[in-house]
């Protein structure tokens, strides 16, 4: 119609001038799209190196004071995701190649949020999680119980994770434009198994019923598509422990999640993404499906060599000792930092959910000495549980099954991601609580049918506790299952802390080995509760932190009490 009145003025006499000015606002309109965008959100990914120490720190997750990391079998990141409403509410999802969250570093994050954006981001409205790698660096959570391998606080693993989250939203929220999203649902069975089914069956037999396996097998992915770019992001959920790598595995790994991640940003950019169109060719995923059949030593996390490589290896070979000067950046550095800032990425999560019980070491459990299946009932070989270990689909190269986990992930999280076409509509909300878990009241239905209300009380480890998994068994005589206990390890416990007759009727039939939701010394073991003094009340929004800073053999404690979005003064 525009156009139309533009060439009516033209023959009406009013010359060139309304002609090239039509023509200016018709350019200036489709320059403008993205604003006008039907789309109902703004959508920005962004990611973020967290490798950490990588020599000399004890890795967390197995709890084994041996583990420590010697090397790296690849880098860790943080992965972001914003979803917000051009004029309302926004929520920011972090998804971390680390073993899990922690509060401390939710808190130093949203400080520094805090800084930059005032209360666009905030402790309703972020995130943050983590894949549940047992191959990260520890050391950065706050409560003794997490921290006892890595003897104390680990600054450096600390800073890396917070820095890393911090810059992954950054970039996140510097990448916000008008998109769509997506989400998709399918089945995946061969990434997981139950690796406690005994105690699985001790479920009654009508909730057994209602599902088909016996752990949960479906993955839900979620589909970013930019209004410009196409295809930008995704993230899913599925249960599987990050557990390919042993025990005795020292180096930094990502572990299955963290390939899978790596293997579809690679699929990513290989196709062109982020572009107007993302669907892999045929050749693309034969070409993994064979790779995932051929055991190899070496993974496909480790890249051919490229232009960059090269780049790199030039870069390094031509710095000389500089006598303690700092020294002036090359063109080949900034050629390097450009290529990789400038360019457009796409952010792809492999994000874990409910894993419980869900093991990658698909083939089954085997006694270490016998190569025999171990006991059904309690994951023992003779009696001993130490000999009693997991094994993946790459047995027995755990690197290898590491990959092959995480590229049956990938290849599931492809065909969804291609096949996403329910879109995601409605308006952003989200919602916060704190909880104090042991002081919740419950209904339950007793024996006979008629209602009981019984309290939760805090936290305890018990002696099946200590048996470990058979993913990383424990040491000593542990056994899982045991609801006994030993007359010997309750006088060690004893020592620690004894648990009083009330914690001890509510944990019952447990046995208590250690008692660490009523451990206070030399500060919280676990999560904190409403019973200590210096507590505050958790539904207003306070916690308490206490941590022990380990450095070079110094060691202090601290102890705040602080609401969540003040300024920690004793940091």
């Amino acid at each position: 119609m525009e156009a139309s009145s533009c060439l009516l003025y033209q023959v009406r006499g009013f010359g060139s001038f309304r002609i090239w000015l039509c023509l200016l606002l018709l350019l200036v309109l489709q320059n403008c799209s993205p604003v006008l965008s039907d789309s109902p959100y703004l959508v920005g990914m962004g990611s973020y190196d967290i490798t950490g120490p990588a020599a000399d720190v004890n890795m967390m997750g197995y709890a084994n004071t041996e583990q420590i990391a010697s090397g790296i079998h690849f880098r860790l990141k943080s992965r972001a995701f914003i979803v917000a409403e051009p004029n309302g509410k926004r929520v920011v999802f972090v998804n971390l190649d680390a073993c899990m969250a922690s509060q401390l570093v939710n808190i130093k994050v949203l400080e520094r949020l805090k800084a930059r954006y005032g209360d666009l981001y905030n402790e309703n409205n972020v995130a943050i999680s983590g894949i549940h790698t047992h191959a990260g660096p520890g050391g950065y959570l706050q409560y003794v119980v997490y921290i006892v391998t890595s003897l104390g606080f680990v600054r450096q693993s600390f800073d890396v994770i917070v820095d890393g989250i911090e810059k992954s939203i950054v970039e996140a929220h510097n990448n916000l434009h008008p998109g769509k999203i997506y989400v998709n649902k399918g089945d995946l069975l061969d990434a997981g198994v139950n690796r406690s089914p005994s105690a699985y069956l001790n479920n009654p037999a009508e909730e057994r019923s209602k599902y088909k396996y016996n752990v949960d097998k479906e993955m839900t992915l979620v589909k970013f598509v930019d209004d410009e770019s196409g295809p930008v992001g995704s993230f899913n959920w599925f249960a599987t422990h990050g557990t390919s790598m042993s025990r005795t595995n020292s180096l930094i790994s990502g572990d299955n999640k963290g390939a899978a991640a790596r293997f579809m940003e690679d699929w990513a950019e290989k196709n062109g993404l982020p572009k107007q169109t993302g669907v892999a060719s045929s050749d693309d995923l034969g070409f993994l499906h064979m790779t995932s059949v051929l055991p190899r030593r070496v993974s496909t996390i480790i890249p051919e060599p490229d232009e960059i490589t090269d780049d790199l290896m030039q870069l390094a070979s031509s710095y000389e000792a500089s006598g303690g000067r700092r020294l002036a950046g090359s063109n080949i550095t900034r050629r390097i930092r450009s290529s990789q800032e400038n360019n457009a990425k796409f952010v792809s999560a492999f994000c874990q959910s409910n894993c419980g019980d869900v093991s990658p070491n698909v083939l089954g459990t085997f006694c270490i000495d016998t190569h025999l299946p171990c006991d059904f009932n309690h994951s023992t070989c003779n009696g001993k549980n130490e000999l009693c270990y997991g094994r993946g689909p790459g047995y027995p190269d755990g690197f290898e099954s590491t990959r092959i986990i995480g590229n049956r992930q990938f290849l599931k999280a492809v065909d969804l991601f291609n096949s996403a076409s329910e879109e995601i509509q409605g308006k952003i909300d989200y919602r916060h609580t704190y909880l104090d878990f042991s002081q919740l009241k419950v209904s339950v239905s007793t024996s006979t049918g008629g209602p009981q209300v019984v309290k939760t009380c805090p936290a305890a480890m018990g002696f099946a506790f200590a048996a470990g998994t058979t993913d990383g068994p424990g040491a000593f005589d542990f056994k899982q299952g045991d609801d006994k206990g030993n007359p010997f390890w309750r006088l060690v416990r004893n020592l620690l802390k004894t648990p009083g007759k009330e914690q001890v009727e509510c944990q019952a039939p447990k046995p208590i080995l250690l008692d660490t939701g009523e451990m206070k010394e030399p500060y919280d073991w676990a999560a904190c509760d409403t019973s200590h003094p210096d507590h505050k009340n958790w539904s207003a929004g306070y916690l308490v932190c206490s941590w022990r800073i380990h450095d070079n053999g110094r060691q202090a404690a601290t102890r705040c009490c602080k609401k969540c979005t003040d300024k920690w003064q004793q940091w």
